[in-house]
């Protein structure tokens, strides 16, 4: 590699770093520009107030600039009006037709810019000028007119209006031995006993130029300092307007994080502190209704759970008179010996919804605690499975385990066993119960910090809107459905609060003739966080082919055969209980 090669990959390396430092301080301008108001309004300001002084310096400039030279051009004019009737008089013993016609216009000139007394009259009221005369009306080349003074420096479209007899005025630039310079010429003619002549007076205009080079300066300065001080009280103005702004919305902040005792300082009695006052009326109004809620809230606890407590006690009597009648059912009538059967029923449900009233009194109470302990979240799935797999028989649908590859069989958590269970058991029952006789699918996946579990089913699916519903309490997609499990309308909502208690998400997704499926996220310790599920949800991404066609291919389990073909599901590794890998490869 050669050195001009290695030096043009260096400075192409420092290109690239100074774009990025570039783009990373305009990204971080634009983030202060959209936050700030005060940023806001300080720079519109500023931008709007070099705006009006830059029109206003033009226009002083504009105006100094005219009245200067008007008042030039006014005493260039007079002084030409004072001096014409000197060099007539001077002009009066001079030939035109004389071979030294220069020689005698260079003493007139001499004689008309020195008085008697010696004293020079080039330094007057219109200021030095330098004098010029020539015979306009000599015939030949205008160059070789008889002339006395510096006749280059006079234009020659000057020289034409003077020559018709007009009193003319010009601005122009001449080079002299000191460099370029400004001057006002003034043409006139004169008139002798022989012929006219023309005299032009050449008035520099350098005091001129540098007046206004000095308010140039001073109005460049003055705008500086205005826009300076317009800054400052801009910045002053929109402090005292955004300062409380900035404490209500801080104030705003930390009651929603639940310190209701904030307020907002009342400093006098203008628009800023009867928007405070209106402000601490609110807080005030929202802490009081917090609080009714709060009491309501807690009343309604504490009523559900004395409830919960107190039917109890009659609940146990009723189930050992209920167990007494059902072990005694057939020496019963028909009819009696059914409605014994349904008592039985109906008390096991109530003892279920006792039992998960008991268990939401806790939770809103905030008084659950977690038993945490290592368990490996595989084994306790299937154990959860095993325990339904009579009903997913009768029901004909096949549960299946789809076990981790082994690089990521890693699946072991800290966590409360019985809440994972019971989360475990209440997704696999609602899917039971939803499936329409299709399968099941359990799934786990797992990264540094968290484990997941996917529950999927293929049968009704949730309607638009209904996922975010069914962690409702009492929330039932269809009232009307044949529940299997006979659930009693509180376990997504136990479901979706135990795992909040372990620090994890639970989540749903559904579509309507597609199935659901609902996705348990845990971190690996109680209470640590994670950025996202090891596993996503069907909806996030497209459904692999082999999903879907083992969902259509698979049929309801023949009699006699369910209850062996769900222990090969799981137990035996069988098509059922691939492993991740394996169900790719196919």
């Amino acid at each position: 590699m050669s050195v001009w090669t290695r030096r043009g990959r260096l400075v192409q390396r420092l290109i690239s770093r100074v774009r990025e430092e570039a783009r990373s301080r305009w990204r971080r301008f634009e983030a202060l520009w959209r936050r700030s108001m005060q940023l806001r309004v300080v720079v519109s300001t500023l931008a709007l107030s070099m705006a009006v002084v830059f029109v206003l310096g033009m226009v002083l400039q504009w105006q100094i600039t005219s009245q200067l030279l008007t008042a030039k051009e006014a005493a260039a004019i007079s002084q030409v009006e004072v001096s014409q009737p000197i060099l007539e008089r001077e002009l009066t013993a001079v030939d035109p037709n004389a071979d030294n016609v220069a020689e005698q216009l260079q003493a007139a000139l001499n004689r008309l810019t020195t008085t008697s007394s010696g004293q020079s009259t080039t330094d007057t009221v219109a200021g030095a000028f330098e004098p010029v005369l020539v015979d306009g009306r000599a015939p030949g080349d205008r160059r070789l007119q008889p002339a006395a003074g510096p006749i280059s420096y006079v234009p020659d479209d000057l020289r034409q209006f003077v020559e018709r007899g007009q009193l003319t005025t010009k601005i122009t630039t001449v080079t002299n031995e000191t460099g370029a310079v400004t001057m006002l010429a003034v043409g006139t003619p004169v008139s002798t006993a022989t012929r006219p002549l023309q005299v032009y007076l050449l008035f520099p205009l350098t005091a001129e130029q540098n007046t206004l080079r000095v308010v140039q300066q001073t109005l460049l300065l003055g705008a500086l300092v205005l826009l300076v001080l317009l800054g400052a009280i801009t910045n002053l103005v929109t402090r005292q307007v955004v300062r409380p702004v900035r404490q209500a919305a801080q104030i705003a902040e930390q009651l929603a994080e639940g310190d209701l005792d904030k307020r907002m300082r009342v400093i006098g009695e203008d628009d800023v502190a009867r928007l405070a006052e209106s402000f601490n009326e609110m807080a005030d109004s929202l802490k009081h209704q917090i609080t009714k809620l709060e009491e309501f809230g807690q009343l309604q606890r504490r009523f559900t759970s004395d409830v919960s407590h107190e039917l109890r006690t009659p609940l146990t009597t009723v189930r050992m008179a209920a167990d007494v009648l059902h072990a005694s059912r057939e020496q019963f009538p028909p009819g009696l010996s059914r409605s014994t059967e349904l008592l039985v029923d109906e008390l096991d449900r109530f003892e279920s919804l006792l039992a998960d009233l008991l268990e939401i009194s806790r939770l809103d109470a905030g008084v659950a605690d977690l038993a945490a302990e290592p368990l490996d979240l595989t084994e306790l799935a299937e154990r959860s499975v095993e325990s339904l797999r009579a009903i997913a028989d009768t029901s004909g649908v096949a549960l299946r385990v789809i076990a981790p590859s082994t690089a990521r069989a890693d699946l072991t958590i800290v966590a409360d066993a019985r809440r994972v269970e019971r989360i475990m058991r209440n997704l696999v029952a609602n899917a039971i119960d939803h499936a329409e006789g299709g399968p099941v699918e359990i799934r786990f996946g797992g990264n540094e910090h968290a484990v997941a579990v996917t529950v999927r089913d293929y049968g009704v699916g949730l309607r638009s809107g209904e996922a975010e519903l069914v962690f409702t309490r009492f929330w039932r997609a269809d009232p009307s459905r044949n529940r299997r499990t006979g659930g009693t309308g509180l376990g997504l909502s136990i479901s979706q609060e135990d795992a909040r208690l372990h620090g994890g998400t639970l989540d749903a997704w559904g579509e309507p003739g597609e199935g659901s499926c609902f996705r348990l996220t845990l971190p690996r310790r109680p209470g640590d966080s994670f950025d996202e599920s090891p596993l996503q949800l069907p909806g996030n991404r497209r459904i692999a082919a082999p999903e879907a066609l083992l969902a259509a291919g698979v049929g309801p389990p023949q009699d006699g055969e369910a209850g062996e073909a769900g222990e090969r599901e799981i137990r035996d590794l069988g098509p059922a209980r691939l492993s991740e890998e394996t169900w790719e490869d196919k």
